[in-house]
């Protein structure tokens, strides 16, 4: 439909130009008018030309009346006038076989817009704090900042995916002290992150009661603790290079990337630097000797900020009144050393809407900073999950973890599927696409900054709008040709209503891509597979495919399906889905 759109915008502004004169009206201009009318009576696209009014100086019915008296192309059956408007019915037939022969000659790569050819992107994505659970939380920065890169990859750039492991701060203090007095070498080499979490769980719980034993004590006075004193003088210990605090940390997160590695391995993501924010401390001194040799930090209360008064934001912390760095210290000194790197045209950060106030404050400082690539710098806010209503906590322990929410998905679809596959390794293989997607699908249906009340039975449904409803879709594609022996051609065989809705449907994939892209929403893709899906499973309930008595329109309907499998095995995948072709 892209395709057609441009032509018929390229096709109207020389008639505009005939009709009226030149300069008046460019063909991207008009291309940005177009609409798709909501009645297909109307028409399959439409030129409202209300807006050509003023420019043109003449009634829009009048301009609607004179540009279809002089436009003709062979893809359209009807250009007409209505009112205002100028519609175009489009000639099923042509059109459907440009359609096609477009996406057989594009294959994987149809519908990309090739805008990114020279470019270098950047992704911040999923980025785990080393020692703590995989859980539902992660699932949105993972698979929305992954579905992202996979986007920017298909449009041509070069991407980088950097998981920014949250493997530094106070918490490795903790961490550091429980271990020393109740952890357990082999138990924690069985158990893997699950017993780091135990440790974690158990010292915050103690210094929770050592807090509010000292407050019953002294009802007065600020709360203390005696394990809390301990787990930060062991963090300060790590900070200054002690050799046994360095070997547990790094323990720690060989420990807990083993684990998480599990679960890239199921959703088929991999990463091409895995530089935590430890390995930004030696660079942080830098960024900020150059902020104050800049006059931009001042002293408040010992502490040292950026004062972002003029742009109604709340200062920016750079130091804490004992020196130490913070968050978007070490973001800014991150940002610094990825652009030196890698030179990208952009730096793409997903991270939850909670974060947003922190990014946009140091996304201004780099720019006050004089870093001239502060506007490459993206923010891509999520919305916040919940289970049954409930926050999320590692401290308490209130998580569902990931490999549990992808196990419990996969034994259902097991049992499921076990009748119609007896061979135990096809049905496990199976099982795991079909249960991982489910998930997947389930979360990449909302549009990203929605707030997710996670509810187990919704996830895991398999009837209506899911991932399974749509991977089924893809293996009846490829059922039908397997079984017809070939993919068919397109013939001049007239077509049906929903042949011709199918074939709409196909075109209007680029212009998904380019929106999705665009407005950093994977939920856009997301949603066209499923209108394709059902444009798809109306043509299959109404017309004969692979048995259609007419050789013609055999050939035509089996060429419409290939195309179909082609673009929601490439859709699929741009959401981080298996395509399998059996289910």
């Amino acid at each position: 439909m892209l395709k057609l759109k441009k032509k018929t915008a390229s096709l109207l502004s020389e008639a505009v130009e005939k009709l009226f004169g030149e300069g008046l009206l460019s063909s991207d201009e008009i291309f940005e008018m177009l609409e798709y009318p909501p009645d297909r009576s109307m028409g399959d696209i439409a030129l409202p030309c209300f807006r050509l009014s003023k420019a043109l100086r003449k009634a829009p019915p009048v301009i609607a009346s004179s540009l279809a008296t002089e436009i003709s192309c062979d893809e359209f059956s009807e250009i007409n006038a209505m009112g205002g408007y100028l519609n175009f019915k489009i000639s099923p037939t042509a059109f459907a076989a440009r359609v096609v022969s477009d996406i057989d000659a594009s294959g994987d790569k149809y519908g990309s817009p090739m805008t990114g050819e020279g470019k270098t992107v950047v992704l911040d994505y999923s980025s785990p704090n080393v020692a703590k659970p995989f859980h539902i939380g992660h699932l949105g920065t993972t698979v929305i900042g992954h579905s992202l890169k996979l986007l920017h990859e298909f449009a041509g750039y070069k991407c980088v995916g950097i998981n920014y492991l949250g493997d530094w701060g106070t918490q490795f203090g903790k961490l550091i002290v429980a271990y020393k007095r109740w952890g357990n070498k082999e138990v924690i080499e069985e158990g893997g992150v699950d017993e780091l979490v135990k440790l974690y769980v158990k010292i915050n719980n103690a210094i929770k009661e050592e807090e509010e034993a000292s407050l019953l004590k002294n009802p007065d006075a600020k709360a203390s603790s005696a394990l809390g004193d301990e787990s930060r003088k062991e963090f300060t210990k790590l900070e200054h290079g002690d050799e046994e605090n360095l070997e547990l940390w790094r323990w720690f997160v060989s420990v807990s990337l083993a684990e998480y590695e599990k679960t890239y391995k199921m959703l088929g993501i991999s990463f091409d630097s895995y530089k935590g924010e430890s390995f930004y401390t030696d660079k942080m001194p830098a960024q900020v000797e150059k902020l104050r040799n800049m006059g931009l930090l001042e002293i408040d209360d010992g502490a040292s900020i950026v004062n972002l008064d003029k742009w109604n934001m709340p200062v920016c912390l750079i130091l804490k009144r004992d020196g130490s760095t913070l968050y978007p210290t070490r973001d800014i000194a991150a940002a610094v050393y990825r652009k030196g790197e890698y030179n990208f045209d952009k730096a793409i950060y997903v991270t939850s809407a909670a974060q947003s106030l922190h990014f946009a404050q140091w996304f201004k400082v780099v720019e006050l900073m004089g870093y001239d690539w502060y506007d490459k710098l993206v923010h891509v806010p999520y919305g916040t999950v919940s289970i049954n209503g409930a926050k999320l906590a590692t401290r308490t322990g209130n998580v569902i973890l990931l490999r549990d929410l992808f196990d419990e998905a996969i034994k259902r679809v097991y049992e499921i599927t076990k009748e119609k596959h007896p061979d135990e390794a096809e049905c496990r293989e199976i099982s795991e696409k079909v249960g991982v997607g489910a998930v997947i699908f389930y979360y990449l249906s909302n549009n990203r900054i929605r707030d997710i009340n996670f509810v187990m039975e919704e996830a895991l449904s398999f009837d209506g709008n899911t991932g399974p409803y749509v991977q089924y879709t893809y293996a009846r594609t490829c059922s039908i040709l397997e079984k017809a022996g070939e993919k068919g051609k397109m013939t001049d065989a007239p077509l049906t209503e929903v042949e011709f809705e199918l074939a709409k449907t196909l075109s209007i994939f680029p212009e998904r891509i380019k929106s999705a892209i665009a407005d950093y929403e994977p939920s856009v893709v997301t949603r066209y597979i499923l209108d394709l899906a059902a444009a798809f499973n109306r043509f299959y309930h109404d017309c004969k495919i692979a048995a259609c008595e007419d050789e013609k329109l055999r050939s035509s309907r089996l060429a419409l399906t290939a195309a179909t499998s082609q673009v929601l095995k490439t859709a699929l995948k741009l959401i981080c889905m298996q395509t399998p072709e059996k289910i």
